[in-house]
């Protein structure tokens, strides 16, 4: 019996996943240890998030700057130079003043919970019928969830909930990867 392009794909798939098995293993593991540390301290993963992301718009900035001033000649000199001014001011601004700005990155975050949970799904979908694909679908549920969550408990939990959140989602997608992993080891055998 000939093989369809979906059948033929799954088995590539699960092919890639069981020969990566460890790696699987290894990704899930640290996911869920960062996501247990981020529930027990909320608040400062909501800091340290914040502060990370404005040093990567920070030095994203930076080297804008440098490149915009690299190719003076360019006829986009000036909007590079304001783009990489306006990436220096907003991390500078995200780095340095840690507790601002919270509410802002909280909209973000939650929005890219909302978008990684439909990717999820994509690949969930994807991946069906190979073993383990359902518990992607959870995990894009759970990303899906948590991203309104974090909308509808706007302004008051900002505070806390990136943290929270940030947590479940890491613990999430953990176990998703490690049900993967497991669900390879036993197509294998």
């Amino acid at each position: 019996m000939a093989r369809t392009s979906g059948s033929a794909s799954s088995g590539l798939i699960g092919e890639a996943i069981a020969e990566h098995r460890t790696w699987f293993i290894f990704l899930g593991g640290v996911m869920l240890a960062l996501g247990i540390i981020a529930i027990a301290f909320p608040f400062v993963t909501t800091i340290a998030a914040k502060i990370f992301l404005g040093w990567l718009f920070l030095l994203g900035g930076i080297v804008q700057v440098v490149h915009a001033f690299g190719t003076q000649k360019w006829s986009q000199f000036f909007l590079s130079l304001l783009i990489g001014a306006l990436y220096v001011l907003v991390g500078g601004w995200l780095a340095f003043y840690p507790l601002t700005g919270i509410i802002t990155l909280t909209i973000l975050l939650a929005i890219t919970f909302i978008l990684q949970g439909l990717i999820e799904a994509g690949m969930a979908f994807r991946m069906r019928p190979q073993g383990g694909w359902g518990w992607m679908l959870l995990s894009a549920i759970v990303a899906v969830l948590a991203g309104v969550l974090i909308i509808a408990g706007l302004p008051g939990t900002a505070v806390w909930v990136l943290g929270l959140l940030v947590g479940i989602n890491l613990i999430s997608s953990g176990w998703a990867y490690l049900f993967l992993a497991m669900a390879a080891s036993k197509a294998g055998q």
